[in-house]
């Protein structure tokens, strides 16, 4: 099988038909009108909508698993990726719309790059601007306090300053990177043996960082594809789920620092790193708080 398609959901059904309908070539029930030999496994976190209920009765070509309790983003994927049978494997999320030959455009880049353990296509927000997740260098000290001390936004065309979502390079050059965003992650099956499934550890965000951080200390690169378009959707959110999602953001980059940069750090700095993560969580919880929830968006 060429490919696996691994969708996360909880609480999404609109997008998810959406997304699922985007797949399909048009006037086929087959992904690119059966070029490509793939599966589409859809994990339901719980959700309490109706989206696996209409997964199951509109999309019956979609393998469902109904995992019992949300247990976040990690843990979801990785039921589904334990089944993959697929040779490379793609985590989509279900607020994403793929161009039609996204998909097949995305396996070509991965065949015409062998050393790529991991690609990743351009994000545009429904507005048209670029999801700057979508290609990153890692969060070290440094380039996490130029982004948030505000010196990445107030110099984005600085190389030292703009590193963290590389602001100062050309949005449209295709080129290896630290780490692509894990809401359209194409993986091979053969990294994923390699270097393990997804941290549970991490419940929202960073545990695509860390799997590429694993991917390229396992001997593979990353690459991001500009030339692949993927239109991702973020909702607006609740104020209850918009301090969720801040929480675990600022505790992803805490885990993240202390998985793989404690060692390297004498302990002052890895106090004041830590400190600065969790003033940062209090003054964005704060100004959360103060935020009209149509204003907060998940996905930071």
């Amino acid at each position: 099988m060429d490919l696996s398609i691994v969708i996360l959901i909880y609480n999404t059904r609109e997008h998810l038909r959406e997304c699922l309908a985007s797949l399909l070539a048009e006037g086929s029930t087959s992904l690119s009108g059966g070029s490509i030999q793939a599966e589409v496994i859809v994990v339901d976190n719980a959700s309490s909508d109706g989206s696996a209920e209409m997964a199951a009765s509109e999309f019956p070509w979609v393998e469902l698993i109904r995992s019992a309790r949300n247990g976040g983003f990690a843990h979801g994927n990785n039921q589904a990726l334990r089944r993959a049978r697929g040779a490379a494997i793609l985590l989509l999320n279900p607020d994403t719309l793929v161009p039609r030959a996204g998909i097949a455009d995305l396996l070509d880049r991965l065949r015409a790059h062998p050393e790529a353990g991991i690609i990743g296509p351009k994000l545009l927000r429904p507005n048209g601007s670029m999801h700057l997740a979508c290609r990153r260098s890692f969060p070290t000290p440094a380039i996490a306090f130029y982004r948030f001390s505000g010196l990445a936004r107030v110099r984005p065309d600085s190389p030292r300053f703009g590193r963290y979502n590389l602001t100062f390079v050309d949005p449209d050059l295709p080129m290896e990177v630290d780490s692509v965003c894990g809401a359209c992650l194409l993986v091979r099956r053969q990294v994923v043996r390699r270097i393990g499934l997804l941290d549970e550890r991490f419940f929202m965000y960073g545990e695509d960082l860390d799997w590429c951080m694993r991917t390229r200390q396992a001997g593979w690169t990353v690459r991001y594809e500009p030339g692949i378009v993927v239109q991702h959707q973020h909702g607006a959110a609740s104020r209850k789920r918009a301090l969720r999602t801040t929480f675990h953001f600022f505790r992803a980059m805490d885990l993240f620092y202390r998985k793989h940069y404690i060692r390297e750090y004498h302990p002052l700095v890895t106090g004041a790193v830590r400190t600065a993560i969790y003033a940062g969580l209090g003054v964005a919880l704060f100004r959360t708080l103060l935020t009209h929830p149509a204003q907060r968006h998940v996905g930071l």
